[in-house]
């Protein structure tokens, strides 16, 4: 077993809530030290996750991103600031998470993830977090997590609505039964055209930070090992009706990546 890093006097003033959390502790606080991060997007997700993962104390986080900020982008993207437009979002950010913890080390990718680097930026962290805004990515990130056996917390965001699951399909759950993918939750993407783009539709900026913020108790969680994570569980949010639903979902038998004749 590895040896945990110390933390210093600074370290146990600033995580000094964390540790006398039951829950966390001094040693789960040194698992958040000692864990590497990889979070997909500096948007709407991405931004209050970031947040919160760098002042939770992780060690190492890495971001994804190709985009520039744009002015529209700062009603929800709350990483990013006016001065901050036109600078790339992997900049912004990896400036902003130092101001909120000099302690975190950040490891900022400014490209677009393909398959011809996924695998080699995924499989070098530990837990990986998407909140990218498109089905390609999605799909590509959760393939290719279920190969490199990485935990993903993965969520989407709508116009009034969001989703948040945790997928550990190398994993089998208490009956012996390997846990879901995430074709096992939604095996095709939509139709082209089908789900309007967060332009066209619009998104409410509070939302975005709920559902990150949830993604980030999801990600100290699978580092910590604290309660139930959201394995085989999707939660989904109604900021209308603010209305929180847990749906149960299974290993499918037909998915191509754990199923029975698996193709991918």
């Amino acid at each position: 077993m590895a040896t945990l890093p110390t933390l210093s006097s600074e370290e146990l003033e600033r995580y000094a809530r964390h540790i006398v959390l039951r829950d966390v502790g001094g040693p789960g606080q040194q698992r958040l030290k000692a864990a590497r991060v990889l979070v997909i997007g500096a948007g709407g997700l991405g931004a209050p996750l970031l947040h919160y993962l760098t002042a939770a104390g992780v060690g190492m986080i890495g971001i994804i991103d190709d985009d520039v900020v744009s002015l529209s982008n700062l009603q929800r993207q709350i990483i990013h600031g006016t001065s901050d437009v036109g600078r790339a979002k992997t900049e912004s950010a990896a400036e902003a998470m130092h101001l909120i913890n000099p302690h975190v080390k950040v490891e900022a990718h400014h490209t677009r993830i393909m398959p011809e680097n996924a695998s080699s930026l995924i499989s070098s962290y530990d837990v990986i977090a998407d909140g990218s805004d498109n089905f390609t990515t999605r799909y590509l990130v959760s393939d290719t997590c279920c190969v490199e056996k990485k935990p993903l917390i993965t969520a989407a965001l709508g116009a009034m609505d969001a989703t948040v699951t945790t997928l550990r399909p190398f994993e089998k759950n208490a009956d012996g039964v390997l846990n879901p993918t995430y074709r096992c939750l939604f095996p095709e993407p939509p139709p082209a055209g089908m789900v309007p783009a967060c332009a066209e539709a619009g998104v409410l900026g509070a939302l975005a930070g709920l559902a990150g913020s949830l993604m980030a108790l999801e990600v100290i969680r699978a580092i910590v090992g604290f309660g139930e994570p959201l394995v085989g569980k999707l939660l989904m949010i109604d900021a209308r009706a603010m209305r929180f639903e847990t749906v149960q979902y299974r290993w499918d038998s037909d998915n191509p990546l754990t199923g029975s004749n698996a193709s991918l």
